[in-house]
């Protein structure tokens, strides 16, 4: 009796399913309910930012950026920044560097709740979305007592921040971050021993740090597979060398591993801002940086450790007031690249969790 085979068909998963975090399309050629090759399509969010910024000033490129990756919009205005500080050099005051470090934070912290919840909801529980906002709302109102925004804030500017914070910043910042850091732990003890959970992350979407590191692979998913990198302490910018803090590193490169990494990274960014607030200095918030501002002719790229992973932009100026050359660089195009690599191979409900884990967000690809 010869074995039952059957014939291979094609699945389209998105471009409006809820489960690709966007517009991204992943066309999945199944044999019966095993996947057996991935192919991403994008494209469908292009929105020409990078070509917006060449015909903007400096100045005016900093909201732009806001919307580059919107759910960190803070490490967007601050690396634009960076960049044109760097070609200029423009000197940024103490204070300003404290308040950018405690703001990147802060919206490192709000970006992984934003990715506990929606990981959670993508599996099938609700409840952990519900407790991520209920605790990304205390962060939220930080930013908006001190910029009057909540999502793009255009707070990062060249040569310091826009505002210096208010006298019931501190207190209440150093409330939040001591609740969260308490919610952290109930999070932990909400998900890690259901055996539903377990089912569906441990050992499911391995991905190998030699396959990582091929394609580019950054941040929080690089690290979840045993590689220790990050730019905060391996090529350290603004004043990150001052503090005291872990890189989370775990070795098993599954949906798990990639879920509690970012867990462990919430603490860590406690621990910074907690000492961001302890040596806050007086002084300036901005450096003494023309309206017409124009940087000497030459070109920069700047990097920082963003919550996907490595977010950098590259500036080539020719001394005027608009850069003639902006690319960017976002962490989630180098995960997307690299899942027909280790996706393939299980059901679709373990490439929800799969794709869940890696945390891309769609403006950073489509940009």
């Amino acid at each position: 009796m010869s074995a039952l085979r059957t014939e291979e068909f094609i699945v389209n998963m998105g471009p409006h399913h809820p489960s690709t975090h966007g517009v991204c399309r992943l066309m999945l050629t199944m044999d019966g309910e095993k996947i057996v090759a991935i192919e991403p399509y994008i494209g469908y969010l292009h929105r020409s930012l990078e070509k917006i910024c060449e015909n903007r000033t400096y100045h005016q490129c900093i909201p732009i950026l806001d919307r580059f990756e919107y759910v960190t919009a803070m490490s967007c205005n601050y690396t634009f920044a960076l960049a044109a500080e760097k070609l200029a050099q423009v000197e940024v005051p103490e204070r300003a560097e404290y308040l950018r470090v405690i703001m990147l934070e802060l919206n490192r912290i709000a970006s992984h709740l934003i990715f506990f919840g929606t990981t959670a909801m993508d599996l099938g529980a609700l409840t952990p979305f519900l407790y991520a906002l209920r605790e990304r709302e205390l962060i939220m109102d930080l930013f908006e007592m001190t910029c009057g925004q909540r999502l793009t804030y255009n707070y990062i500017r060249i040569g310091g921040v826009s505002k210096d914070i208010p006298a019931e910043f501190v207190p209440k910042c150093r409330e939040a971050i001591k609740i969260i850091d308490g919610k952290v732990d109930e999070y932990m003890a909400l998900l890690n021993g259901n055996p539903i959970w377990k089912a569906r992350t441990i050992g499911v979407g391995y991905l190998s740090p030699e396959l990582a590191v091929a394609y580019g692979v950054s941040g929080p998913v690089l690290r979840a597979s045993g590689v220790k990198y990050d730019i905060r302490r391996d090529d350290p910018y603004s004043i990150y060398d001052r503090f005291d803090f872990e890189i989370p590193c775990r070795e098993n490169g599954d949906v798990f591993d990639r879920y509690m990494l970012r867990l462990d990274e919430i603490k860590q960014s406690i621990r910074i801002i907690e000492q961001a607030l302890d040596g806050l200095p007086e002084g300036e918030i901005k450096g003494k940086v023309s309206l017409k501002f124009k940087p000497p002719a030459g070109e920069v790229y700047s990097r920082v450790e963003n919550s996907r992973g490595e977010l950098g932009v590259y500036i080539l100026s020719d001394g005027s007031d608009k850069p003639v050359r902006v690319k960017t660089r976002g962490g989630s195009y180098s995960q997307l690249q690299a899942l027909p690599h280790f996706g393939a191979g299980g059901l679709i409900a373990d490439l929800v969790a799969i794709f869940a884990s890696l945390d891309i967000i769609m403006p950073e690809v489509d940009r």
